[in-house]
């Protein structure tokens, strides 16, 4: 992930509905990210009450569970959370292909802009360093789904 991510817009997230799906697999570091995703979501004034959070097993489960989200109740956008770290083979970097290309499906097919919140690294030290670091990816992820979801309402109306 580059370290040039462009300045956060000031958006108030008040009359947001957010979804956010979390794998479980690699709790503590996905775990990390949807704290810093719910804060950030709460800092921004979305209310608690238009935060949803559903747990999937792992990461190739979360584009059905946001495509879920995106065609049920109204969400202004969904945050797909994961973390997939390499091992031995290449399946991690299969996996986050597939999970990637998966949710740019849910986008075309439902309308509703989903961010993609899944990390994916070759080593754990690369991992912590994205999900627990100095550089808050969660708080990226929440600008870029409030900058979504205010697209999102304007191209509704």
């Amino acid at each position: 992930m580059s370290s040039f991510a462009p300045s956060a817009s000031a958006i108030d997230g008040a009359a947001f509905s957010i979804g956010v799906v979390a794998a479980r697999y690699n709790p503590a570091l996905v775990e990390a990210l949807l704290v810093r995703v719910h804060a950030g979501l709460r800092t921004a004034g979305v209310k608690e009450a238009k935060i949803t959070v559903v747990r999937v097993p792992g990461s190739h489960e979360v584009p059905w569970a946001a495509q879920q989200l995106a065609v049920r109740g109204r969400r202004d956008c969904v945050i797909a959370l994961g973390v997939l770290v390499g091992g031995d083979t290449n399946h991690h970097e299969l996996v986050g292909a597939s999970v990637s290309h998966a949710l740019q499906a849910v986008v075309l097919a439902t309308g509703v802009p989903v961010i993609n919140g899944v990390i994916v690294t070759d080593t754990m030290t690369q991992a912590r360093a994205r999900c627990t670091g100095r550089v808050n990816r969660g708080a990226e992820f929440v600008a870029a789904a409030l900058e979504m979801a205010a697209l999102h309402r304007k191209f509704s109306r």
